[in-house]
């Protein structure tokens, strides 16, 4: 028989139907090149992978829209991504989804960001990035914030994903600050990097992993009692109402502006892949406060969804059934 909490989680999900949100972020080509390896190179000593096929998936906050539609929600996306082949092939993988790509703004300043890994064996042998992290500016900064003053009253939350590569801004986020203090219902959930942390003063809740919360705190997290002062010390800088802290195989620690601490054990049976795990917890997070549930409530079903998506390699989202069914 379901325990009363699970049943409460359960029931939110139903609501997912109805929920759209407004991911703000830098959006990212996961490609995968899959091979095997045999040897080892006469040139150098590296493996030698023979390449049996590669994919490209949606990574970054690209990654998050992803996921709100596998569990069964809507969203749509604001970010930037370049006149290039590779701009195209990620708005026709967002198209694919049939996720509102409208506020995703194409420029010839920048390259469209791409992390290519190449996996052997199931194991990631090598990743290299091509990107231009610049602050955004100009056009494209003003085609952002006028896309989120014109859209933000139609979604029931906003994710700001955050991955260093010139979006997330000092401007854009004043700017998102001001529009969502029409509109007090709508919570700010933000996956942040450490650099400069005054930019996610006023978020309802924070999600920084493990090490990202000890870089912005100073504070190294070794216990309850260090996550614990580790996440008083980011409600007390940045006003936000919860933080939480995704702690990888030690599961997630949720500390609260009342002093509330709670530590969640992971679910996940075996770790094979953290990749995008971080964009699985904010998109379930986000979700059920979307669908009223508790701070706690929202990051015990975000912890669910997270035990789903480790156990995959690559770049994976937790389907509705899926999460449906672990917490059963």
């Amino acid at each position: 028989m379901l325990s009363a909490h699970k049943k409460l989680l359960r029931r939110a999900m139903r609501a997912f139907k109805d929920i759209r949100i407004l991911v703000l972020g830098d959006l990212i080509i996961d490609h995968f090149i899959w091979g095997s390896v045999s040897r080892i190179s006469p040139e150098a000593p590296v493996p030698v992978v023979n390449v049996t096929h590669d994919n490209l998936l949606l990574g970054g906050s690209a990654n998050v829209v992803n996921n709100i539609y596998a569990l069964g929600a809507q969203a749509a996306i604001c970010g930037l991504v370049g006149k290039d082949d590779m701009g195209r092939r990620l708005l026709a993988l967002l198209t694919t989804l049939q996720a509102n790509s409208h506020g995703v703004l194409q420029t010839g300043q920048r390259p469209t960001t791409i992390k290519t890994r190449i996996i052997a064996q199931g194991q990631q042998v090598v990743r290299f990035d091509r990107e231009d992290s610049a602050p955004v500016t100009g056009r494209e900064l003003a085609g952002i914030k006028k896309f989120i003053k014109d859209n933000i009253a139609g979604y029931n939350a906003v994710i700001v994903s955050d991955y260093n590569k010139g979006i997330i801004t000092p401007d854009v986020m004043e700017h998102l600050r001001a529009c969502l203090a029409d509109y007090p219902d709508i919570p700010l959930i933000i996956d942040p990097k450490p650099n400069d942390p005054a930019r996610f003063k006023g978020a309802a809740i924070i999600t920084p992993n493990h090490y990202e919360a000890e870089q912005l705190t100073g504070i190294k997290i070794i216990d309850a009692d260090s996550l614990r002062a580790a996440g008083a010390k980011l409600l007390a800088e940045l006003g936000s109402e919860a933080v939480l802290i995704t702690r990888g195989e030690a599961g997630m620690g949720l500390v609260e502006k009342d002093g509330n601490t709670i530590i969640i054990p992971t679910v996940a049976r075996e770790v094979f892949d953290v990749t995008g795990a971080g964009d699985t917890v904010i998109a379930a997070l986000a979700l059920g406060l979307a669908a009223r549930l508790s701070y706690a409530d929202a990051a015990a079903l975000a912890n669910y969804a997270a035990g789903i998506v480790v156990g995959k390699v690559g770049t994976a989202t937790a389907s509705q059934a899926e999460l449906l069914e672990a917490i059963k």
